[in-house]
């Protein structure tokens, strides 16, 4: 099981999307996972490995999702109400869960960021100086270009030259650079812009991008989508040569990537959600042990007095089922 676990990990490092690793530091009976458990969560929530049964799984899953946001680790406590507060340490996150048997589980969940992965299209200088400075900053780097070579490209991780953007995994950490100044701008914009990548720049004059920008709104590719493209690329930093157009681009895509998720409004304390959702609202009170649950993925859920009521657990969606006025409280039922 050890070797088929860091084989995952390693696995997913190799293509490059982020995911968490949580390990049980510290476990009090009972609970049903013990002190060394460990468990892989990608971005999208798929757990591979054991860390607890029903309750406490969703509750890391949702830390897991923002340490995933934030970039930074985290140690959090998991227990009952009663012991909430009891050995208050700095740094630690205390979630009170009701259903886990009364026992305390202590998980450390270490968010593994990938590296940006740079995709250079082009075969000139600034193509060079941009695959240069890339890997100066520990990025992984592909290549895509006619007339490319490893004697010319020697940093380059990846080194293509034919044009097929295909051939790459490309995913929202990847960030694509268009610097081949006017030799094949138009099909790989076309090929980068219907791609998952979250950044993709075009390093032209404002006389070619407004030429080429018409012919993409003459192609197949959406109004949203041609509004990803950034141009020209690169910060406005008076940038001449090809090492300093270079920088520009990455120092933009440094700020891109740095940028902090869109702000969202608090979470109202909820037991229940209308059928019709704000769209801030994405998570909603167990009624039954006030774990918080999220409500896209929630598989429990019972209605109810036409509203929507979501569930941890087979166990607390029966519980209500059994009397739901006994759980509901009128003043926080409301929207």
């Amino acid at each position: 099981m050890q070797i088929d676990f860091y084989e995952e990990v390693q696995k997913l490092r190799n293509t490059g999307n982020p995911f968490a690793l949580a390990t049980v530091v510290r476990a009090e009976k009972p609970t049903s996972a013990k002190t060394g458990a460990k468990a892989i969560i990608t971005e999208d929530g798929t757990l591979t490995g054991w860390i607890g049964g029903s309750c406490a799984e969703p509750t890391v899953k949702r830390e897991v999702k923002k340490a995933l946001q934030d970039g930074q680790p985290r140690l959090i406590r998991l227990c009952p109400p009663e012991k909430m507060g009891q050995a208050p340490q700095e740094g630690v996150i205390e979630i009170a869960l009701t259903c886990i048997s009364g026992g305390t589980l202590e998980i450390y969940i270490e968010p593994q960021l990938a590296q940006p992965h740079l995709v250079v299209i082009g075969h000139l200088a600034t193509a060079e100086a941009l695959v240069s400075l890339g890997k100066d900053l520990g990025w992984r780097v592909s290549l895509l270009g006619l007339d490319v070579t490893r004697q010319r490209f020697p940093n380059a991780d990846q080194i293509f030259d034919h044009l097929d953007l295909s051939q790459l995994a490309i995913t929202k950490n990847s960030y694509i650079v268009v610097a081949s100044h006017g030799n094949y701008d138009e099909d790989m914009l076309i090929a980068g812009l219907q791609s998952p990548a979250s950044y993709v720049a075009l390093i032209a004059s404002k006389t070619r991008a407004k030429a080429i920008l018409q012919y993409l709104r003459e192609s197949n590719l959406t109004e949203e989508q041609i509004a990803m493209l950034k141009y020209p690329a690169g910060l406005d930093l008076g940038s001449i040569t090809p090492e300093e157009i270079a920088l520009s681009i990455l120092a933009e895509i440094i700020q891109h990537r740095r940028q902090p998720p869109s702000s969202h409004a608090p979470i109202p304390d909820l037991q229940s959600t209308q059928n019709v959702l704000p769209e801030n609202i994405t998570e909603a009170k167990d009624p039954i042990c006030g774990m918080m649950v999220e409500i896209a993925t929630a598989r429990f859920t019972s209605e109810y007095a036409e509203s929507t009521y979501y569930f941890c657990s087979s166990g607390c969606k029966r519980s209500f089922d059994k009397e739901p006025r006994k759980y509901i409280q009128p003043e926080s039922s409301q929207m």
